[in-house]
């Protein structure tokens, strides 16, 4: 056994309930519009459906779902990775999740705060529910690939990574394709730029020395004058600056004897007319080596309006060329470093074989296991009222390859005995289709890990021998699961091993919803309900007792055909992988 208990505080029209399973078929009956789907709707959202305020009962403010599990070994391992593991001698799995009025709510798994994707992902591991609708289902791909899959016990967890290996290679490759493409196009660009800035070649510092120079030759006239000039006042030849000093030098010094302070004087002229004569020979030498130079007045010219346009054509002052000229230089020299295209595409054809390999064997699993499965499926309908009909899982090449594979898998079926098979979807019965759904659930559920199985009304639609044949196939599930459907079918009830009722009443608080385990007399009396209406009468007591008793007679033959069957369906699959 799976779920062992649910408490409900203020969820929809329940006040307070708790309630405690067993293991085996158990069913919940009721009165239309008495609530019997609001205990598989609490289960639902306590294992991470959406939640909203509408559920917490009126002038509640808020609604609390509680359930516990007996905690199958298959789940340690995840409860462990997710942090929820279960404490030295514990054995019981908790959930609880609280919505509040805001619509918010809250989830906790073994007493700690959980997400909705956590408690979805516990939910697939523990239960397996089937709604009346479950045929809508059978129309989506994905939907009928994970079926077929779950049957072959095919896992396309590695495909996955495979796959994301592939797309991750190829968006690699065509990144670097397209980066080659621009980074030719910035090649080009650059190549054109250096080239045209390589007439000029400039460099760090040259910028103010060029000035310096133009302003040199450009006032060279005016210099030679002023050297020229400068180096007569010095060395004239009746009134030069050496002679006038040199006089003065003579005379202290010979005088010097008569004042000492004159020989320091002396001294002082000395010095400076070494310094003077430095001077003119420095002018001298200038004059010898400095020329008017018109053509490389004009040289200077010609670079420094070079510079200045270059310049203004790339939007940087003078100054600045330089280093962008260097910094073109540096990107091109990285841009020629291109991307290696051939270990990419290496890379790429690898993951794709890589790929396709494991995609092939999982195609080979799935055709392989198709025929068991719809076999299985149409063995399930012929019990079932579907006499005649046939079921087939249908194997195509997909256009393109996915995640999942190169398959394209869907369910056809043929409703009577002659007809083609078609797809779910174009099945116009809705009995037919409910009938179906659940010949797929019974053949599915059968080698799930799912310990707890909820049928929601699926056996709407049928009746007489066919809704007794449903009861017999929960009751065959409930051997070895926990089976717990909702019914109105007075058939299937009667096999159950344990059956509740949903009743409400109303009262100072509004319209409540209770839930009653009903045994022996009264138990009799909800089966005989369900077959006559509001008004039991004996014949309907006596009916129901007649019903009881063969459930009751079936259920030992029930239970040695299920083990039969399941022992010969895991074979079946075995061989096929083998």
């Amino acid at each position: 056994m799976s779920l062992k208990r649910i408490t409900l505080k203020d969820f929809v029209i329940v006040k307070h309930l708790e309630l405690d399973l067993s293991s085996g078929f158990s069913v919940l009956s009721g009165e239309t519009g008495a609530g019997k789907s609001i205990l598989i709707d609490a289960i639902q959202l306590a294992l991470g459906s959406r939640a909203e305020s509408s559920v917490i009962r009126e002038g509640a403010t808020k609604a609390d779902i509680s359930l516990e599990f007996d905690s199958p070994s298959h789940i340690d391992t995840w409860l462990d990775e997710q942090g929820f593991g279960l404490d030295d001698g514990q054995h019981e799995l908790l959930v609880r999740r609280v919505i509040e009025v805001s619509g918010k709510s809250r989830a906790w798994i073994n007493a700690s705060p959980a997400t909705a994707s956590q408690l979805k992902e516990l939910a697939d591991q523990l239960i397996d529910i089937h709604g009346q609708h479950a045929w809508q289902c059978l129309t989506r791909p994905n939907s009928v690939r994970i079926l077929l899959d779950a049957y072959a016990g095919i896992s396309t967890t590695g495909l996955t990574k495979l796959w994301d290996q592939w797309r991750a290679s190829g968006q690699a490759l065509a990144k670097a394709k397209t980066d080659q493409e621009k980074l030719l196009s910035e090649r080009d660009r650059l190549i054109w730029q250096i080239s045209e800035v390589d007439k000029l070649a400039p460099q760090p510092n040259e910028w103010p020395e060029l000035n310096a120079q133009h302003t040199r030759l450009a006032n060279a006239q005016t210099l030679i004058e002023v050297a020229q000039k400068a180096l007569t006042a010095i060395q004239g030849e009746d009134s030069g600056a050496d002679q006038f000093i040199a006089i003065a030098q003579s005379t202290l010094e010979s005088n010097s004897h008569l004042e000492a302070e004159f020989g320091e004087l002396s001294e002082t002229l000395a010095s400076a007319s070494a310094q003077i004569a430095d001077v003119a020979h420095s002018l001298q030498s200038w004059l010898k080596r400095t020329d008017l130079d018109p053509e490389g007045l004009a040289e200077l010219d010609e670079r420094l309006s070079l510079w200045l346009s270059l310049a203004r054509r790339y939007k940087r002052t003078p100054e600045e060329l330089p280093a962008l000229y260097a910094s073109w230089k540096s990107d091109l020299q990285a841009l020629e470093r291109s991307v290696d295209l051939n270990a990419l595409e290496q890379a790429d054809k690898d993951a794709q074989k890589a790929y396709s390999t494991l995609a092939a064997q999982i195609s080979a699993q799935r055709g392989q296991s198709a025929p068991l499965l719809s076999n299985a499926i149409t063995e399930a309908m012929q019990g079932l009222g579907m006499q005649g009909g046939r079921f087939l899982v249908q194997i195509e090449k997909a256009l393109t390859p996915s995640s999942t594979g190169v398959d394209e898998i869907s369910f056809l079926v043929a409703a009577h005995s002659g007809s083609t098979p078609r797809p779910v979807a174009k099945v116009a019965s809705g009995g037919e289709l409910s009938r179906i759904s659940l010949a797929i659930a019974v053949t599915t559920s059968q080698l799930g890990e799912a310990q707890t199985l909820i049928f929601d009304e699926v056996d709407s639609g049928i009746g007489g021998a066919v809704a007794q044949t449903v009861g017999r196939l929960m009751k065959k599930l409930g051997i070895d699961r926990q089976v717990l459907a909702v019914t109105h079918l007075p058939q299937v009830a009667a096999c159950a091993d344990h059956h509740w009722v949903v009743s409400k009443s109303a009262g100072s608080e509004g319209t409540l919803s209770q839930i009653h385990s009903v045994e022996g007399s009264e138990r009799v009396n909800e089966i005989a309900r369900m077959l006559g209406g509001e008004r039991i009468t004996e014949a309907t007591q006596a009916h129901a007792k007649e019903m009881l008793e063969e459930a009751e007679e079936g259920s030992l033959g029930t239970q040695k055909a299920s083990q039969v069957d399941k022992k010969n369906t895991r074979k079946k699959i075995q061989e096929s992988k083998s």
